[in-house]
């Protein structure tokens, strides 16, 4: 099975609600999806949103990089040969991870069809389904509590709540939330890189002095401020899970050498794919730290194909797969089923979706 012709087209789903965080507000959807066609006529798919705040992709960079210089590189390559189609993907562009991300789990759907098997199976199999939280858009408090208990009224038993942009009020926005939905739902908090060291010191001890059980909390600091991150790491009991931080192996093995961050957040538009993220899955593991599976602003597709990843690996304990659950409509066909939380993959071949509306087939 020889790759003959990559594409690319445009997807825009409207969400449930504005997203929003201490970097941005997003009220729809809006990425890049791939499309490989085999010389059998088997095809994979992928999909890459632009994060320019985050990857710096945009959705212009995201196809010049594909159609320019990816594309070319590829075409002809065997899909059994990964390694040699990886280390192609990733030497013909520097940087340009989304992209390299939208086409890497395009070729995993491809490899995983050929071998007949759902691509969790290929990857390791470890699990047949997965449960993600709800992410809790920064909004005034009040707006903030009736949130999660619409999420907890659909049946999440996990929220992700963003903070990040006033400081030792967001203890308060948390508080209010926790007496809201009691003790038995899991809050994990995300500053999105929104404090410095010590005020991420204070707000958490406080969280901790309050009671509040803080399942955890995500890169409280800059993304290059490793430093910051040891140091609030080292200062508090809450478990500190780094994002942004995190985007390579090298990353990944600095951070952990150094103590800086109790978790790893895995997310393949960081990674640029399926296949560096399985590199820091077997770092990660070797040095007996945790990982959660998480995802950018992206729709069903890219996040079924992170979700396969997740319930393929053991060292992935979490997940942030909320993409579908946060857009308006499932526009695809196929693909893992996303209910309330929980998240069963398929046992179609590869990543399961079939019907992708952007190149009219939805």
């Amino acid at each position: 099975m020889k790759i003959a012709k990559i594409e690319t087209d445009y997807i825009q789903i409207p969400l449930a609600r504005p997203f929003k965080t201490a970097l941005r507000t997003v009220e729809s959807v809006h990425d890049l999806v791939v499309r490989i066609t085999a010389d059998t006529g088997e095809v994979g798919y992928g999909e890459a949103p632009p994060t320019a705040v985050i990857t710096g992709d945009t959705l212009g960079s995201i196809r010049c990089a594909i159609e320019e210089f990816i594309a070319p590189s590829l075409m002809g390559m065997d899909v059994e040969d990964l390694d040699g189609i990886m280390a192609k993907l990733h030497s013909c562009i520097l940087k340009n991870t989304s992209a390299k991300a939208a086409v890497d789990m395009a070729v995993y759907d491809l490899y995983a069809k050929q071998l007949g098997r759902p691509l969790y199976k290929v990857l390791g199999g470890r699990r047949n389904s997965l449960e993600t939280d709800l992410t809790i858009s920064v909004n005034p408090v009040e707006e903030m509590v009736a949130d999660s208990l619409d999420a907890v009224a659909q049946g999440y038993r996990i929220l992700k709540v963003k903070v990040g942009k006033e400081g030792l009020a967001d203890v308060g926005r948390l508080e209010a939330i926790r007496q809201a939905v009691g003790p038995d739902i899991a809050l994990r908090v995300d500053a999105n890189q929104g404090w410095t060291a010590k005020q991420a010191v204070r707000i958490i001890r406080a969280m901790e002095d309050k009671g509040l059980d803080i399942d955890l909390v995500e890169q409280p600091v800059p993304a290059h401020d490793f430093a910051g991150m040891q140091l609030v790491t080292g200062a508090v009991s809450t478990p500190i899970l780094a994002d942004e931080s995190v985007f390579s192996l090298e990353d990944a093995i600095e951070l952990i050498r150094g103590r800086a961050a109790d978790l790893i957040n895995i997310k393949l538009m960081k990674t640029g794919g399926i296949y560096n993220a399985l590199k820091i899955c077997a770092v990660a593991e070797s040095y007996g730290v945790e990982c959660m599976i998480g995802c950018m602003l992206e729709s069903k597709l890219a996040v079924s194909a992170a979700a396969h990843l997740a319930a393929a690996k053991g060292v992935i304990t979490r997940a942030d797969l909320d993409g579908p659950g946060l857009c308006s409509i499932d526009p695809y066909i196929g693909g893992p089923d996303y209910c309330a939380g929980r998240i069963v993959m398929p046992e179609a071949p590869g990543i399961g979706i079939t019907g992708v509306p952007a190149f009219g087939q939805g």
